[in-house]
């Protein structure tokens, strides 16, 4: 049965935290909206994820370290492939922006 139409800019709230919405789960993956607003890891922060993970920027921009010292920078459009175990972390986004996010299992 479908469940009906969203949109993936709803409910976007303006705080300082970033923003976490599940949108889709199950056995194979995930795929989640996440919103920054201005946000960089903490200091001496890394994500090391046990997953592969596609990201794309569907608004703002961003620019993500990896350990190594590699900047790469996303735009509106842009999209990564990030292995699993690559240790990497938020340098900066932009006011609001917007990542679809799919972590394959």
């Amino acid at each position: 049965m479908i469940n009906g139409v969203k949109n993936i800019f709803a409910d976007i709230t303006a705080t300082n935290e970033e923003q976490f919405a599940t949108l889709l789960e199950n056995s194979a993956l995930k795929i989640e909206r996440i919103v920054s607003h201005s946000h960089s890891s903490p200091e001496g922060f890394w994500y090391d994820q046990s997953r592969d993970e596609w990201v794309i920027v569907l608004r703002g921009s961003a620019l993500l370290e990896f350990t190594g010292g590699e900047l790469i920078e996303l735009k509106e459009g842009d999209y990564l492939m990030i292995p699993r175990r690559t240790r990497h972390r938020i340098n900066r986004t932009s006011h609001e922006t917007i990542w679809l996010a799919v972590h394959l299992r």
